[in-house]
């Protein structure tokens, strides 16, 4: 291949993934809509028409918000590429910083600075606009700030040794520096899984430990029941940021802990967040996490093998207006940074994969849940949830089928029915 026909590839996929993204947009939009004055049948005595109307209108200023983002992340996409931002960036780091290690990292780091500014206008609008309209914004501009500040600090402490530790293989490693990168990443990723819970999230949220004994005990039983063990019962204070609800858990061996939004806890009664538990607690016995993990692992692998191809071949820098000549001996920062831009124009096809996969977990962990708590409880706390979050009851299908993790609620709901034996 040649850098003229990866040029064109780049641009027929990057025009095609747009394209279908622009596509199922505007089938949500449509959809949504058309849907908007209706609570469809099996929620007519659950969801207002004032709450599903809601929904639909948060739906969808987020689905015109994110062709907006859409359009611009192209602009900048292709700004960085085929009309030569990175090049640019490169030259003047490798004049002032020379051939080297502190050129890569200061290229990587000046990217990531570039690109967060670039998002920061979008990031303000999403939470203090989008979100404010509609009653989910808690977070303070200061609050938000801080986050950001924090997230930036810890990002650099623990990415840029991970990072310095990815490109000296790259450069001394030899042809199979890409599996001992993945071993490192691999290493890394369950090392986070071990501190996130206990070092980092409190950095960013206060945990308190649940109070509620009658939930508490609650919980005890049904963790009895399944065989589980947690190091702890938290509740966290979502409701400083977000009136969005949730729960989950973290960590693995030890460190294993539960933690629940305090959004979560006063909106739902003590059976709803046991049964909400459950199902959380069915992805655990069910191994899916174990089996995510593991997909996820492999395809790293397949990319990380890919980019040691990639990182090889002149067109790869060329056709995407780079210069490797230029760079020297520091191409490997350059080849990570190239990788990580067009993976996604070259992936995106393939997004309803993981959907299926996530979907198939997360109707096995409601079959789960309803075998060790009461099916209406978890029906009831997913219909609240739903409300209170204004998820819609009405998405596209197509759509949902690329972009949603999660079932519709409507045929979830079905499927509970049908596990619980509900009328």
């Amino acid at each position: 291949m040649n850098s003229y026909t990866f040029s064109v590839l780049f641009v027929v996929f990057l025009g095609l993934t747009v394209s279908l993204q622009f596509w199922l947009a505007t089938r949500q939009l449509r959809h949504v809509a058309r849907h908007r004055n209706a609570v469809p049948p099996e929620f007519i005595e659950k969801i207002s028409l004032t709450a599903h109307q809601k929904a639909a209108d948060y739906t969808i200023a987020k689905t015109q918000f994110s062709l907006v983002s859409l359009f611009f992340s192209v602009i900048v996409l292709l700004g960085f590429t085929l009309f030569g931002g990175l090049q640019w960036l490169a030259s003047s780091l490798f004049q002032l910083l020379g051939d080297g290690m502190t050129f890569q990292l200061a290229l990587l780091t000046c990217f990531a600075l570039i690109s967060g500014l670039l998002d920061l206008p979008f990031d303000l609008y999403r939470q203090f606009v989008l979100e404010e309209k509609f009653g989910f914004n808690k977070m303070s501009l200061k609050l938000f700030f801080s986050d950001m500040l924090k997230s930036s600090l810890i990002g650099a402490a623990i990415g840029l040794p991970l990072v310095w530790v990815v490109l000296s293989l790259m450069g001394k490693a030899g042809a199979w520096w890409w599996l001992y990168a993945w071993l490192v990443w691999s290493g890394f990723q369950l090392l986070m899984m071990l501190i996130f819970p206990t070092w980092i999230a409190p950095l960013f949220n206060k945990f308190t430990p649940l109070a509620d004994d009658n939930l508490r005990l609650r919980i005890e039983s049904l963790m009895q029941r399944v065989g589980f063990a947690s190091s702890g019962l938290f509740v966290m204070d979502g409701s400083k940021r977000s009136a969005h609800g949730n729960a989950y858990f973290s960590g693995f061996g030890d460190t294993k802990r539960i933690v629940f939004f305090d959004t979560l806890i006063e909106r739902l009664t003590p059976p709803e967040v046991e049964a909400v538990l459950a199902h959380e607690l069915g992805h655990f016995k069910l191994k899916h996490i174990i089996k995510r993990m593991v997909i996820m692992f492999a395809i790293s692998l397949g990319f990380l093998a890919l980019l040691g191809f990639l990182k090889q071949q002149i067109w790869f820098y060329t056709g995407l207006s780079v210069d490797p000549i230029m760079l020297a001996n520091s191409t490997n920062a350059m080849a990570l940074i190239l990788f990580m831009l067009t993976l996604p124009v070259f992936t995106f096809i393939l997004s309803p994969l993981g959907s299926i996969s996530s979907r198939k977990h997360e109707f096995e962990a409601d079959a789960f849940a309803v075998k060790h708590t009461n099916a209406q409880d978890l029906v009831s706390a997913l219909v609240k949830l739903y409300e209170d979050n204004a998820s819609t009851l009405t998405p596209d299908p197509l759509h949902s089928a690329f972009y949603d993790s999660h079932p519709p609620a409507s045929i979830r709901i079905a499927h509970l029915h049908q596990h619980g034996q509900l009328t």
